[in-house]
């Protein structure tokens, strides 16, 4: 049975422990790439440049939905017209969506990447734009926060 068909539901400790068993890189990336396909379907009518994620070679479309309150609960919903960075999307969404905005905003993303060994494995253009993608979500935390405090 492909790993695709339980990965929707994958948490990011589950993504970890999944990592440190898949001892080869082929076996990692295989793992990203079905990581991507188990993402949830993307909406066609936010593939647009607001929900576009500037910085990445591959196309890239985040889209949060915000909970209420002074901290609110964020998921994200997201893709990529590219495998492998379709699968980074999943990892970021694993470890990102569901969240409070300040839990996000305060996030270590760059300590995964080094404990999942993506920062010595991805290419400079996916290290960029995965970085890239980290960013956004990260300002979308702080927007929540700052429109807030600004509201208040």
């Amino acid at each position: 049975m492909p790993i695709c068909c339980f990965i929707m539901t994958a948490t990011i400790d589950t993504i970890r422990d999944d990592f440190s068993f898949l001892d080869d890189w082929e076996d990692r990336y295989r793992y990203v790439i079905e990581l991507g396909n188990g993402l949830a379907p993307y909406p066609d009518e936010y593939r647009d440049n607001t929900h576009k994620v500037p910085g990445c070679v591959s196309q890239v479309w985040l889209r949060p939905m915000r909970g209420e309150g002074p901290d609110p609960v964020i998921e994200f919903l997201g893709d990529s017209d590219a495998h492998i960075v379709r699968g980074l999307v999943a990892i970021m969404i694993a470890f990102y969506s569901g969240r409070r905005a300040s839990e996000i905003a305060s996030a270590d993303a760059e300590n995964l990447l080094r404990d999942l060994g993506l920062d010595e494995h991805l290419t400079p253009q996916r290290a960029n734009g995965l970085r890239s993608m980290i960013a956004r979500i990260r300002q979308e935390a702080e927007t929540a926060l700052g429109e807030t405090v600004g509201g208040s």
